[in-house]
């Protein structure tokens, strides 16, 4: 079995509100199709769960690895099915960049895991599971091409607009998400008007991306180039910031 992961960018990100320690967002995601890894499940023989790939952290850290605990607490014959499978990645996505990679991985594994196991979970049931290894992750198990993202990233809804492909500019610079809100609500904290979030959620990306520039479009540029002072020198005319960072990204072909 062999599936492909997609990146996605943020046409635009805003802060709505405050959930304890987490910030409530208003955001719209965009898929990236010319952007991927590939998971497969190759069959072997596994002492334990074997993970394979190129990634910047321990396995027990990785959202993969994640993902295949939360669903072993209720479904048991998953780990004996990786007892004769393991997953291999091949990396592509850029890590701490704000391209999704590691919530992408994460919920192509469980719908992978869904149709090989015959777990006969909806998407709504994958999703409730997703938001707790990360709050991208639903997005991704819901596979939509364009999708407005609010709460803390667990209401995710289509969103109808032509497919769009996109240039991504990654620094070398690993932006540290909780870093950049901390310094968000320490220096810059703003919440979306209501009135401004209704127009944002029902413009069309391409629109949106007309009509606003980089700091406009994401409370979290500010910060991130605060705090990563270097962000300033990749910030070129008609480019967007994609969640917090590192990467920027515009519409190909324009």
């Amino acid at each position: 079995m062999i599936r492909r992961s997609y990146a996605k960018v943020n046409i635009f990100l805003k802060i709505s509100g405050k959930r304890g320690n987490y910030h409530e967002i208003v955001s719209r995601f965009v898929k990236v199709p010319s952007l991927y890894d590939l998971i497969t499940f190759e069959e072997g023989v596994f002492e334990t769960f074997s993970l394979v790939g190129n990634f910047g952290c321990e396995t027990k850290k990785n959202t993969i690895y994640k993902a295949y605990e939360k669903l072993k607490e209720n479904f048991p014959k998953i780990e004996e099915y990786f007892k004769k499978n393991c997953v291999i990645v091949n990396k592509k996505i850029p890590e701490f960049a704000g391209l999704g990679g590691g919530s992408s991985n994460a919920a192509t594994f469980m719908l992978m895991v869904n149709e090989a196991c015959n777990l006969e979970l909806s998407k709504d049931e994958l999703a409730q599971i997703g938001v707790q290894i990360g709050a991208d992750v639903p997005f991704f198990i819901y596979e939509y091409n364009s999708a407005n993202v609010t709460g803390i990233g667990e209401i995710v809804e289509k969103f109808e607009e032509e497919i769009l492909d996109f240039d991504i500019i990654t620094p070398n610079i690993k932006c540290n998400t909780a870093e950049i809100f901390t310094r968000f609500r320490d220096k810059f904290y703003k919440e979306i008007k209501k009135d401004e979030k209704e127009k944002l959620l029902n413009l069309k990306s391409k629109q949106i991306m007309k009509m606003y520039n980089i700091f406009e479009a994401n409370d979290l540029f500010e910060p991130a180039a605060d705090l990563y002072v270097k962000l300033n020198d990749f910030n070129k005319n008609n480019y967007f910031f994609s969640g917090s960072g590192s990467s920027f990204f515009k519409v190909k072909y324009e």
